[in-house]
């Protein structure tokens, strides 16, 4: 039962990454091609699907929780672990999809972050050339 949590969680984790990874594709690449050249930029391109790919994963199957299920919770007091019914199922998938989603998110976020911090950047080196006196 442990070992179907397991990979039910993954693949879910899997499947919410394999959306964020459709969805922001086309805003990281614009982004890239407009802070780095172009034949640089399809390699970062890739770190970043894979980047949100390990983020939603890690984020999403939680084995430090999921023991729960395999040893007692307080070995002091001898408390029996977890049982697994369909009320627990339910929320350890609502938490893949959500911990999945959260993970992405922070990522996400720092790097819109240092994206935004490049763009500003570039675009000030690019007013200093405009108004350069030409020679």
């Amino acid at each position: 039962m442990f070992i179907s949590m397991l990979a039910v969680t993954f693949v879910i984790s899997l499947i919410v990454s394999l959306i964020c990874v459709k969805f922001f594709t086309r805003p990281i690449e614009g982004i890239l091609k407009r802070i780095i050249p172009e034949d640089i930029s399809a390699g970062w391109v890739k770190y970043m699907k894979f980047a949100i790919y390990v983020s939603g994963i890690s984020s999403g199957v939680r084995v430090w929780k999921m023991e729960r299920y395999l040893d007692p919770i307080d070995k002091i007091e001898r408390q029996t672990a977890l049982v697994m019914d369909t009320n627990h199922w339910i929320l350890e998938v609502y938490r893949a999809v959500i911990d999945a989603l959260q993970g992405i998110a922070w990522m996400l976020l720092a790097f819109f972050i240092f994206a935004l911090l490049a763009y500003v950047i570039v675009r000030i080196f690019e007013a200093k050339r405009e108004n350069a006196p030409s020679k």
